[in-house]
């Protein structure tokens, strides 16, 4: 765990838990402070099995990224990356195809200083920092033309990043422009808070990690998230609880039932 703060730009406030952070605090990385460890640690108390679905969360992420490299992807955009430590996508794209190229975009400039210096020696990595609502800074950005061919099939994640969106200002049609950017044959994973869980543990601890991110997390319906896929075509099992798609073994789900039940994900290919 880190408390150095020499290379943190000087826009940002370290006094303020992230929660970019407080996400690799819950997946047992270095990567984060002691604001962030307290913030972490009041909402495991609102939740102790937090840590469990931020890992279940990872997993279902190196099983579709495995998933994607398996049906000759080779070139990955992670929105709402966080901080890439703890089997992060371009460990698990590379080690199955080491020319496959990554692109990872966060809004919070810690998580993107993190980045850099992690990916300083992989030319086949990048970091953008920009707000997944603003899909044309993204898109046109230096590394994302440096590292992506949109000709190609490119597999886009968004985990635990649309529910970020509130209602109001249209996530479906935000969702619908990165989609039609995308070429035949790409992909799209996707994880979302579900509404219909049980977990008021859960609840109580989203609503402080809303308060980490400066915004409220929005659970939504399965109904609504399939939307979200547009006319992409869900790979088997379809959409269903992230503990649930094609785990590989115990370690993928939760013993916990209303831990597997927190959030929805799916894999969509586009036809």
């Amino acid at each position: 765990m880190s408390d150095e703060k020499n290379w943190v730009p000087q826009s940002v406030d370290v006094s303020v838990p992230s929660s970019a952070r407080l996400y690799d605090y819950m997946l047992g990385g270095a990567h984060n402070f002691a604001v962030d460890r307290l913030m972490g640690q009041k909402v495991e108390r609102d939740m102790p099995q937090m840590r469990s679905a931020a890992r279940i969360n990872r997993a279902f992420l190196g099983r579709a990224v495995r998933f994607m490299v398996d049906q000759g992807v080779r070139q990955f955009l992670d929105i709402g990356s966080g901080i890439p430590t703890v089997a992060n996508v371009h460990e698990v794209a590379q080690a199955a195809a080491p020319e496959c190229r990554v692109v990872y975009v966060d809004r919070d400039p810690v998580a993107i200083a993190h980045s850099e210096l992690i990916l300083a020696d992989n030319d086949l990595t990048g970091a953008v920092q920009a707000d997944m609502r603003d899909p044309d800074s993204i898109l046109n950005s230096a590394e994302v033309r440096r590292l992506l061919d949109f000709d190609q099939p490119i597999g886009l994640l968004m985990l635990y990043m649309v529910h970020w969106v509130p209602t109001e200002a249209d996530p479906w049609g935000l969702m619908k422009h990165y989609r039609e950017v995308l070429s035949s044959g790409s992909y799209l994973a996707i994880t979302h808070l579900a509404a219909d869980h049980t977990n008021e543990g859960a609840r109580a601890a989203i609503a402080r990690m809303s308060q980490a991110g400066g915004q409220l997390a929005v659970e939504r319906s399965r109904d609504e998230i399939a939307a979200f896929f547009g006319d992409f075509e869900l790979a088997e099992p379809g959409l269903v609880r992230f503990a649930e798609w094609r785990p590989y073994g115990p370690g993928d789900i939760s013993d916990d039932p209303s831990v597997n039940d927190i959030a929805y994900a799916g894999v969509g290919r586009k036809p």
